[in-house]
């Protein structure tokens, strides 16, 4: 008889700076996580992207949560801001995956893109990002 394989858990934190996307992604990775069988545990809404490492953190030392998913779009202005935002959370996010042992799937667009960029990517970044951390966990 073949045995059941485990349903994983996932936790999403999204950000609010740019809701009118990252609402549609938070959207598209809840129905990418139910299409793969995995549950969503948790959803932290954060300010903007900055805060999203903190909430991960959170959502990684609780024992049900298997992966995150971190979702933001990071918007060019005028200055390099946009980078320099981006490095730091996906620095923080790498080292969180490593303290925790469990995998965060990145959906966080940018740096260098224009909001009608980030608008276009939006379900893509969110599927990959969902796909990304079930994957991880598989292995």
């Amino acid at each position: 008889m073949a045995e059941k394989q485990r349903q994983f858990s996932l936790g999403i934190v999204v950000s609010q700076f740019n809701f009118e996307i990252t609402t549609i992604m938070a959207n598209e990775a809840a129905k990418e996580a139910k299409k793969l069988g995995a549950a969503v545990a948790a959803v932290i809404e954060v300010p903007g992207a900055y805060e999203i490492p903190f909430a991960a953190n959170r959502l990684l030392a609780r024992k049900d949560i298997d992966a995150v998913v971190a979702l933001g779009a990071v918007i060019k202005g005028e200055t390099k801001h946009d980078e320099v935002i981006t490095n730091a959370i996906c620095g923080q996010l790498l080292s969180l995956q490593m303290q925790h042992n469990k995998p965060i799937g990145l959906g966080i667009s940018g740096p260098g893109q224009t909001e009608e960029q980030a608008a276009a990517r939006a379900e893509d970044y969110a599927r990959r990002s969902v796909r990304a951390a079930v994957h991880m966990l598989k292995i």
